[in-house]
Protein backbone atom coordinates (compact mmCIF):
# COMPACT_ATOMS: atom_id res chain seq x y z
CA UNK A 1 0.00 0.00 0.00
CA UNK A 2 0.86 3.22 -0.66
CA UNK A 3 -0.17 6.24 1.85
CA UNK A 4 0.37 9.49 1.48
CA UNK A 5 0.44 12.01 4.56
CA UNK A 6 -1.04 16.05 4.33
CA UNK A 7 -0.75 17.14 7.20
CA UNK A 8 -2.17 20.89 6.54
CA UNK A 9 -4.92 20.02 3.22
CA UNK A 10 -6.80 22.81 1.70
CA UNK A 11 -9.82 23.42 -0.09
CA UNK A 12 -8.03 25.41 -3.02
CA UNK A 13 -10.23 27.91 -4.00
CA UNK A 14 -8.29 28.69 -8.03
CA UNK A 15 -9.91 31.84 -10.28
CA UNK A 16 -8.86 32.55 -13.56
CA UNK A 17 -8.69 35.90 -15.44
CA UNK A 18 -6.76 37.91 -17.66
CA UNK A 19 -5.32 40.02 -15.81
CA UNK A 20 -5.50 41.10 -12.51
CA UNK A 21 -5.59 45.27 -11.18
CA UNK A 22 -4.74 45.89 -7.06
CA UNK A 23 -7.23 48.15 -5.57
CA UNK A 24 -10.17 47.71 -7.95
CA UNK A 25 -12.95 44.96 -8.73
CA UNK A 26 -11.61 42.00 -10.70
CA UNK A 27 -13.75 39.68 -12.27
CA UNK A 28 -13.16 36.27 -12.85
CA UNK A 29 -13.75 34.31 -16.08
CA UNK A 30 -13.74 30.87 -13.78
CA UNK A 31 -13.52 29.57 -10.93
CA UNK A 32 -13.16 26.02 -8.87
CA UNK A 33 -12.52 24.28 -5.49
CA UNK A 34 -10.42 21.52 -5.45
CA UNK A 35 -8.85 19.53 -2.54
CA UNK A 36 -5.22 20.57 -2.14
CA UNK A 37 -2.07 19.54 -0.74
CA UNK A 38 1.22 17.64 -1.66
CA UNK A 39 0.31 14.64 -0.37
CA UNK A 40 -3.08 14.40 -1.71
CA UNK A 41 -2.10 15.27 -5.16
CA UNK A 42 0.02 12.23 -5.10
CA UNK A 43 -2.34 10.28 -4.27
CA UNK A 44 -4.53 11.79 -7.25
CA UNK A 45 -2.05 10.55 -9.51
CA UNK A 46 -1.69 7.41 -8.28
CA UNK A 47 -5.26 6.58 -8.42
CA UNK A 48 -5.70 7.88 -12.05
CA UNK A 49 -3.16 5.13 -12.74
CA UNK A 50 -4.98 2.44 -11.28
CA UNK A 51 -2.86 2.27 -8.49
CA UNK A 52 -4.09 1.99 -4.77
CA UNK A 53 -2.93 4.45 -2.47
CA UNK A 54 -4.97 5.70 0.63
CA UNK A 55 -4.77 9.89 1.55
CA UNK A 56 -3.62 10.24 5.46
CA UNK A 57 -3.18 13.56 7.70
CA UNK A 58 -6.15 16.19 9.21
CA UNK A 59 -9.20 17.17 8.06
CA UNK A 60 -11.83 19.72 9.98
CA UNK A 61 -15.39 21.24 9.94
CA UNK A 62 -16.66 21.84 6.83
CA UNK A 63 -13.85 22.71 4.60
CA UNK A 64 -12.47 19.07 5.53
CA UNK A 65 -15.99 17.94 4.57
CA UNK A 66 -15.32 18.83 1.45
CA UNK A 67 -12.06 17.81 0.81
CA UNK A 68 -12.99 14.48 1.98
CA UNK A 69 -16.04 14.92 -0.73
CA UNK A 70 -14.15 15.99 -3.67
CA UNK A 71 -11.35 12.92 -2.71
CA UNK A 72 -14.60 10.62 -2.88
CA UNK A 73 -15.70 12.07 -5.52
CA UNK A 74 -11.97 11.14 -7.25
CA UNK A 75 -11.84 7.86 -6.47
CA UNK A 76 -9.46 8.59 -3.80
CA UNK A 77 -9.63 6.42 -0.74
CA UNK A 78 -8.86 8.56 2.70
CA UNK A 79 -8.58 8.12 6.35
CA UNK A 80 -8.40 11.21 7.28
CA UNK A 81 -8.24 12.21 11.25
CA UNK A 82 -11.34 14.49 11.76
CA UNK A 83 -9.80 17.17 14.05
CA UNK A 84 -12.24 17.71 17.11
CA UNK A 85 -12.17 21.63 16.34
CA UNK A 86 -11.84 24.18 13.78
CA UNK A 87 -11.58 24.19 10.09
CA UNK A 88 -9.01 23.01 7.43
CA UNK A 89 -8.06 26.11 5.60
CA UNK A 90 -9.13 27.82 2.42
CA UNK A 91 -6.28 28.68 0.13
CA UNK A 92 -6.67 31.35 -3.13
CA UNK A 93 -4.37 30.15 -5.83
CA UNK A 94 -4.74 33.31 -8.78
CA UNK A 95 -3.74 32.87 -12.01
CA UNK A 96 -4.09 36.08 -13.98
CA UNK A 97 -1.22 36.36 -16.41
CA UNK A 98 1.37 35.02 -13.64
CA UNK A 99 0.81 32.90 -10.24
CA UNK A 100 0.08 34.18 -7.08
CA UNK A 101 -1.65 32.48 -4.43
CA UNK A 102 -2.38 33.59 -0.51
CA UNK A 103 -2.28 30.52 1.63
CA UNK A 104 -4.63 29.93 4.80
CA UNK A 105 -2.80 29.06 8.26
CA UNK A 106 -4.61 26.19 8.93
CA UNK A 107 -6.54 24.91 11.98
CA UNK A 108 -5.20 24.40 15.31
CA UNK A 109 -4.52 20.51 15.74
CA UNK A 110 -4.72 19.42 19.54
CA UNK A 111 -2.08 16.63 21.26
CA UNK A 112 -5.18 14.61 21.62
CA UNK A 113 -5.32 14.93 17.55
CA UNK A 114 -2.13 14.27 17.11
CA UNK A 115 -2.15 10.85 19.12
CA UNK A 116 -5.25 9.76 17.13
CA UNK A 117 -3.48 10.37 13.75
CA UNK A 118 -0.24 8.97 14.72
CA UNK A 119 -2.34 5.61 16.61
CA UNK A 120 -4.12 4.90 12.99
CA UNK A 121 -0.74 5.30 11.10
CA UNK A 122 1.12 2.72 13.56
CA UNK A 123 -1.67 0.25 13.19
CA UNK A 124 -1.68 0.64 9.34
CA UNK A 125 1.38 0.88 7.99
CA UNK A 126 2.63 -2.57 7.39
CA UNK A 127 6.20 -4.16 6.22
CA UNK A 128 6.84 -3.18 2.11
CA UNK A 129 4.93 -0.03 2.49
CA UNK A 130 5.36 3.36 0.91
CA UNK A 131 4.88 5.86 2.78
CA UNK A 132 4.85 9.44 1.26
CA UNK A 133 5.45 12.93 4.04
CA UNK A 134 4.76 15.65 1.69
CA UNK A 135 5.02 19.07 2.61
CA UNK A 136 5.22 22.05 5.31
CA UNK A 137 4.31 20.94 8.82
CA UNK A 138 1.27 23.00 10.95
CA UNK A 139 2.49 25.22 13.01
CA UNK A 140 0.58 23.86 16.20
CA UNK A 141 2.50 20.56 15.74
CA UNK A 142 6.43 20.36 16.51
CA UNK A 143 9.14 20.55 13.25
CA UNK A 144 10.02 17.40 14.23
CA UNK A 145 6.67 15.70 13.12
CA UNK A 146 8.43 14.17 10.34
CA UNK A 147 11.20 13.06 11.85
CA UNK A 148 8.86 11.17 14.56
CA UNK A 149 6.74 9.09 12.29
CA UNK A 150 9.71 7.01 10.40
CA UNK A 151 10.96 7.04 14.43
CA UNK A 152 7.88 5.21 15.36
CA UNK A 153 7.69 3.10 12.11
CA UNK A 154 11.31 2.30 12.52
CA UNK A 155 10.85 -1.24 13.63
CA UNK A 156 9.50 -2.33 10.07
CA UNK A 157 10.51 -2.55 7.03
CA UNK A 158 8.63 0.88 5.48
CA UNK A 159 9.48 2.64 2.06
CA UNK A 160 9.78 6.45 3.12
CA UNK A 161 8.98 9.05 0.51
CA UNK A 162 10.02 12.30 1.68
CA UNK A 163 8.81 15.65 -0.44
CA UNK A 164 9.53 18.39 1.75
CA UNK A 165 12.02 21.56 1.58
CA UNK A 166 14.96 22.96 4.46
CA UNK A 167 15.87 21.79 7.98
CA UNK A 168 12.44 19.54 7.48
CA UNK A 169 14.15 17.38 4.81
CA UNK A 170 17.66 17.21 6.47
CA UNK A 171 16.39 15.90 9.90
CA UNK A 172 14.67 12.83 8.14
CA UNK A 173 18.02 11.47 6.50
CA UNK A 174 19.32 10.25 9.70
CA UNK A 175 16.16 7.57 9.26
CA UNK A 176 17.54 6.61 5.65
CA UNK A 177 14.25 7.14 3.41
CA UNK A 178 13.46 5.62 0.47
CA UNK A 179 13.53 8.94 -1.64
CA UNK A 180 13.45 12.42 -0.99
CA UNK A 181 12.59 14.89 -4.16
CA UNK A 182 13.73 18.65 -3.52
CA UNK A 183 13.26 20.98 -6.66
CA UNK A 184 16.82 22.20 -7.82
CA UNK A 185 16.10 25.68 -5.78
CA UNK A 186 14.96 23.68 -2.83
CA UNK A 187 18.27 22.19 -2.81
CA UNK A 188 20.60 25.13 -3.65
CA UNK A 189 18.81 26.35 -0.34
CA UNK A 190 20.03 24.01 1.95
CA UNK A 191 23.58 24.44 0.48
CA UNK A 192 23.17 28.33 0.21
CA UNK A 193 23.55 28.73 -2.95
CA UNK A 194 22.64 28.45 -6.36
CA UNK A 195 23.16 25.48 -8.53
CA UNK A 196 24.73 26.04 -11.63
CA UNK A 197 24.28 23.01 -13.98
CA UNK A 198 24.28 19.12 -13.50
CA UNK A 199 27.78 18.70 -11.70
CA UNK A 200 26.91 21.20 -8.75
CA UNK A 201 23.69 19.32 -8.31
CA UNK A 202 25.34 16.02 -8.19
CA UNK A 203 27.31 17.26 -5.70
CA UNK A 204 24.83 18.56 -3.42
CA UNK A 205 22.88 14.80 -4.29
CA UNK A 206 25.71 12.96 -3.38
CA UNK A 207 26.09 14.52 0.00
CA UNK A 208 22.25 13.94 0.59
CA UNK A 209 22.82 10.29 0.49
CA UNK A 210 25.97 10.48 2.74
CA UNK A 211 24.07 11.68 4.96
CA UNK A 212 21.17 9.05 4.55
CA UNK A 213 18.97 9.27 1.51
CA UNK A 214 19.12 6.08 -0.40
CA UNK A 215 17.88 7.56 -3.64
CA UNK A 216 17.60 11.47 -4.66
CA UNK A 217 15.42 12.74 -7.81
CA UNK A 218 15.92 16.59 -8.25
CA UNK A 219 13.16 18.36 -10.50
CA UNK A 220 14.08 21.27 -12.62
CA UNK A 221 11.31 22.69 -14.63
CA UNK A 222 11.38 22.72 -17.90
CA UNK A 223 15.00 21.79 -17.86
CA UNK A 224 13.63 18.54 -16.98
CA UNK A 225 15.07 16.11 -13.75
CA UNK A 226 18.21 14.22 -12.62
CA UNK A 227 17.98 10.87 -10.16
CA UNK A 228 20.83 9.53 -8.23
CA UNK A 229 20.17 5.70 -7.47
CA UNK A 230 21.48 4.03 -4.45
CA UNK A 231 22.79 1.66 -7.19
CA UNK A 232 24.78 3.83 -9.08
CA UNK A 233 23.23 5.03 -11.23
CA UNK A 234 22.59 8.76 -12.53
CA UNK A 235 19.77 8.97 -14.91
CA UNK A 236 18.67 11.94 -16.12
CA UNK A 237 15.05 12.71 -17.84
CA UNK A 238 14.10 15.55 -20.48
CA UNK A 239 11.21 17.63 -19.97
CA UNK A 240 8.41 16.26 -22.41
CA UNK A 241 6.95 19.15 -24.68
CA UNK A 242 4.29 20.99 -23.94
CA UNK A 243 2.32 24.38 -23.48
CA UNK A 244 2.55 25.22 -19.58
CA UNK A 245 -0.68 26.30 -18.26
CA UNK A 246 -0.19 25.65 -14.49
CA UNK A 247 2.66 24.79 -12.21
CA UNK A 248 1.03 23.59 -8.68
CA UNK A 249 1.06 20.35 -7.99
CA UNK A 250 3.58 19.40 -10.82
CA UNK A 251 6.70 17.81 -8.61
CA UNK A 252 3.62 16.09 -6.40
CA UNK A 253 2.57 14.58 -9.72
CA UNK A 254 6.12 13.62 -10.66
CA UNK A 255 6.37 11.81 -7.25
CA UNK A 256 3.43 9.92 -7.95
CA UNK A 257 4.29 9.05 -11.28
CA UNK A 258 7.49 7.72 -10.06
CA UNK A 259 6.53 5.48 -7.47
CA UNK A 260 4.12 3.95 -9.94
CA UNK A 261 6.64 2.97 -12.09
CA UNK A 262 9.25 1.51 -9.79
CA UNK A 263 6.64 -0.26 -8.21
CA UNK A 264 5.38 -1.84 -11.67
CA UNK A 265 8.36 -2.49 -12.98
CA UNK A 266 10.96 -2.86 -10.59
CA UNK A 267 13.58 0.02 -11.91
CA UNK A 268 14.66 3.36 -11.64
CA UNK A 269 14.48 4.38 -15.50
CA UNK A 270 11.08 3.20 -15.78
CA UNK A 271 10.43 5.32 -13.12
CA UNK A 272 12.26 8.51 -13.75
CA UNK A 273 10.33 7.94 -17.45
CA UNK A 274 6.55 7.89 -15.62
CA UNK A 275 7.77 10.45 -12.78
CA UNK A 276 8.90 12.80 -15.88
CA UNK A 277 5.79 12.02 -18.14
CA UNK A 278 3.37 13.13 -15.08
CA UNK A 279 5.49 15.90 -13.77
CA UNK A 280 4.68 17.48 -17.37
CA UNK A 281 1.30 16.62 -17.82
CA UNK A 282 0.25 18.54 -14.78
CA UNK A 283 2.27 21.23 -15.67
CA UNK A 284 0.41 21.33 -19.10
CA UNK A 285 -3.18 20.48 -17.36
CA UNK A 286 -5.74 23.48 -15.94
CA UNK A 287 -5.67 20.48 -12.48
CA UNK A 288 -3.38 17.48 -11.98
CA UNK A 289 -3.54 15.84 -15.00
CA UNK A 290 -5.84 12.73 -16.03
CA UNK A 291 -4.52 9.68 -17.69
CA UNK A 292 -5.03 9.97 -21.33
CA UNK A 293 -2.30 13.02 -21.11
CA UNK A 294 0.27 11.38 -18.83
CA UNK A 295 0.05 8.37 -21.42
CA UNK A 296 0.40 11.05 -24.01
CA UNK A 297 3.38 12.15 -22.84
CA UNK A 298 4.87 8.80 -21.74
Amino acid sequence: MIYTVTLNPSLDYVIRMDSFVPGSINRADSAEIVAGGKGINVSTILCRLGMETTALGYVGGFTGRKIADELYNMGVCERFTRLSGGDSRINVKLRAGEESEINAKGPEISPADEAVFMDELNLLVKNGDYVVLAGSIPKTLKTDTYARIMQMLSDREVNFVVDAEGDLLCDVLLYHPFLIKPNVLELGDIYGRRLIGISDIRECAKDMMRRGARNVLVSMGKEGAVFWGEDGSELYSPAPDGTVVNTVGAGDSMVGGFLYGYIKYGNFAEALKWGSACGAATACSVGIAERELILSML
